[in-house]
């Protein structure tokens, strides 16, 4: 069970003192498992300087204005594929009971599509497991680490990591499909009010490019020997 995806899980949330503080021990860890290449792990030192050394409210600007604002880089898994539709409700409620299932216990304030809880959840499971479970996301993932690039975002790396990590590689039309839907600028108040307005966006054919929480449950359950870790409350 690696603990590499609970380290980019931590660097991908809100910057806080607290997490300038510790992101160079989630640095140390990607760096004592070397589960992505030296390339990456390099570029994630990048993120974790700007992290720890850059000025709160900066850091804290330039989150929400890349992750709330921009609705193409969410990072509420479910969004892309559901918007904000009643499936996506019904999609999180089966996340959860997931969740639930592996004795992951999230607080009241914690979305189960939101990609850190997510990767907090990867880290209890066995690595081939959570590889496998990640590639259902590569679509997605792929193509949110592609808008970062060229916004020229230090948190493309962590996206770059998550590739490497997943046990296969995005399917090249509906990675193509997800890069074709609009990239608004998080500065058009108006065209983002208009965005969320209109109807789910879907990215790719048939909705791929997301882990669907049934597939998920189903693959989940069948598995002998699930480990209980500990809840989301004690990281």
């Amino acid at each position: 069970m690696a603990r590499t995806y609970q380290a980019l899980a931590h660097l991908l949330t809100y910057p806080t003192p607290d997490l300038q503080r510790l992101a160079p021990a989630a640095l140390a860890l990607i760096e004592a498992e070397a589960m992505v290449p030296k390339t990456i792990r390099k570029a994630l030192g990048r993120l974790v300087d700007q992290i720890s050394s850059g000025d709160i409210y900066d850091l804290q600007e330039g989150y929400t204005e890349l992750f709330d604002r921009t609705r193409s880089l969410s990072l509420n898994l479910y969004e892309h594929v559901h918007g904000e539709s009643r499936d996506r409700g019904e999609a999180m409620v089966a996340l959860a009971e997931l969740y639930r299932a592996h004795d992951l216990h999230l607080s009241a304030n914690e979305l189960p599509d939101f990609l850190p809880v997510f990767l907090e959840f990867l880290s209890t499971l066995p690595d081939p497991q959570a590889a496998s479970l990640l590639g259902e996301a590569t679509h997605v993932l792929d193509a949110m680490g592609e808008r970062l690039k060229s916004r020229g975002s230090a948190y493309r790396a962590i996206f770059g990591a998550l590739g490497k990590l997943a046990s296969q590689a995005a399917d090249p039309g509906a990675l193509a499909a997800l890069l074709s839907e609009p990239d608004e600028d998080p500065n058009d108040l108006e065209a983002i009010d208009k965005a969320w307005a209109e109807t789910a966006v879907t990215f790719g054919p048939s909705d791929v490019g997301c882990p669907k929480a049934t597939a998920l449950v189903d693959a989940m359950m069948a598995e002998p020997g699930r480990q209980p870790r500990r809840t989301a409350a004690n990281a």
